[in-house]
């Protein structure tokens, strides 16, 4: 597993400690969290390095158990039931109906909690990120896929259990057909995977660096710049839609791309004075997912 450089670094304080583990399309991510959102050994692999999911997340938090830890948060894409056990939508991982939650418990002894991967990151950033102090937020985490998430008055919005899957707003009717079965939803525009696409489809190298792509864009590249625009529409169109839904002091960018997201949007105008909110990229970057699902759990 290779390490990565923690966005915090642990100090001594308090001695609740959880294990929190961020699933992607792509990466997993997992470290030890205390409940001051102090992070330490966070270590990232593929996301396909193993079998299965269960596999995965078993040897991760093989890799960074600690003496006397006994909660575990685990963030996923897609919908999780309401009491945090179980995963009932697929999102870019074959989960679909998996009793995940008991099945990790029965197989490490600690106590599990899941939630939504978007909400565990806008966890984190009102705890101790870009959203501390927001009085509302609104988070798009921009990745494989695109998750979401919102809160208002410092509490998470989550309806029947299941709101803030912002990917799924409809931006175009007649777009492509998303994975959740409509047309048009913003993840099939503004993930990084469909920025991968329309990088293909303007002839551009790939994999793609979004910051040297933003750079060549810059520049005038001709191609870059028409895919940073397409890009950057979608992005400001979820925005402006968010917007007139719940009017947020701040959407936040997180994920993978989070950062290369928020300089993008910047580049698209909002579509009138009624959609001007203020955008940001998050203040713990990719490494919002582990931290909020560690809170997640140690509040639960």
């Amino acid at each position: 597993m290779d390490p990565v450089a923690p966005t915090l670094s642990a100090v001594p304080g308090p001695s609740r400690r959880a294990i929190g583990v961020d699933l992607g399309g792509t990466n997993a991510r997992v470290a030890i969290v205390d409940d001051r959102g102090q992070v330490s050994r966070l270590t990232r692999v593929r996301t396909d390095s193993r079998p299965t999911v269960v596999d995965l997340i078993l040897d991760l938090v093989a890799e960074v158990r600690e003496s006397g830890t006994t909660d575990l948060g685990v963030g996923v894409p897609g919908q999780v039931s309401g009491d945090g056990q179980r995963v009932m939508s697929a999102g870019f991982l074959n989960l679909a109906g998996t009793d995940l939650a008991g099945k990790l418990a029965e197989r490490t002894g600690l106590r599990v909690v899941l939630d939504n991967d978007g909400r565990a990151a806008l966890t984190a950033e009102l705890a101790v990120g870009a959203a501390s102090g927001a009085r509302s937020c609104a988070m798009l985490t921009i990745g494989t896929g695109v998750g979401g998430a919102i809160a208002d008055r410092g509490e998470m919005l989550t309806g029947r259990g299941n709101a803030g899957q912002l990917g799924h707003l409809t931006i175009d009717p007649r777009g492509p057909v998303c994975r959740c079965g409509r047309r048009g939803c913003l993840e099939v525009f503004a993930s990084g995977t469909s920025l991968h696409r329309m990088a293909c489809e303007a002839g551009l190298p790939t994999p793609v660096d979004a910051f040297a792509l933003l750079d060549s864009a810059a520049a005038g590249e001709s191609a870059a710049r028409a895919v940073v625009a397409r890009w950057a529409a979608s992005l400001r169109a979820g925005v402006d839609i968010i917007t007139a839904l719940v009017d947020p002091e701040l959407v936040l960018f997180g994920g993978g791309l989070g950062e290369a997201a928020a300089r993008a949007v910047g580049l698209a105008p909002p579509g009138s004075s009624w959609y001007s909110t203020r955008t940001a990229p998050a203040a713990l970057g990719d490494t919002a997912g582990v931290v909020g699902a560690a809170l997640i759990a140690l509040s639960a």
